[in-house]
C-alpha cells in the first residue's frame, strides 16, 4: 500500500474511493505515568509517553490501511495524523486520508 501525505501520486491517474480512517485511544499504565509525574518535576523527554504515542500512530495507520484495503484501494493520498487528549492519562490518535484506485 502506498502512503503519500501529498494529494496525488506523481506518474499515476488516480480514481478517489473515500475517506478512511483508522483511530486509537491508548494510556500508559499506572507505573509508567508516575515515573513520568516525577520526571516532569525536573523537565526533560517523558518516554514512557513518547513511546506511547509511537504506538498509537503506528495502530491507527494500520487500522486506516485496513479499511483502504478492505475498498481495494492501491494507495492512500492524502493522509495525516490528528491527536486529542482523551484525558490527563489517555491519548487518541486518528489517521485518516483518501483512498485511490489507480486506473
Amino acid at each position: 500500500m502506498i502512503i503519500a501525505t501529498t494529494d496525488l501520486i506523481y506518474g499515476k491517474n488516480c480514481e478517489p474511493l473515500g475517506l478512511v480512517s483508522g483511530n486509537i485511544v491508548q494510556s500508559t499504565n499506572l507505573v509508567k505515568d508516575f515515573g513520568a509525574g516525577l520526571k516532569s518535576l525536573v523537565g526533560g523527554e517523558l518516554k514512557a509517553y513518547t513511546q506511547m504515542m509511537i504506538e498509537a500512530r503506528a495502530s491507527a495507520e494500520q487500522r486506516m490501511i485496513e479499511e483502504a484495503q478492505r475498498l481495494g484501494a492501491d494507495a492512500i493520498v492524502g493522509m495525516r495524523y490528528m491527536s486529542a487528549s482523551i484525558t490527563p492519562q489517555a491519548a487518541e490518535v486518528l489517521a485518516y486520508g483518501t483512498a485511490v484506485k489507480f486506473v
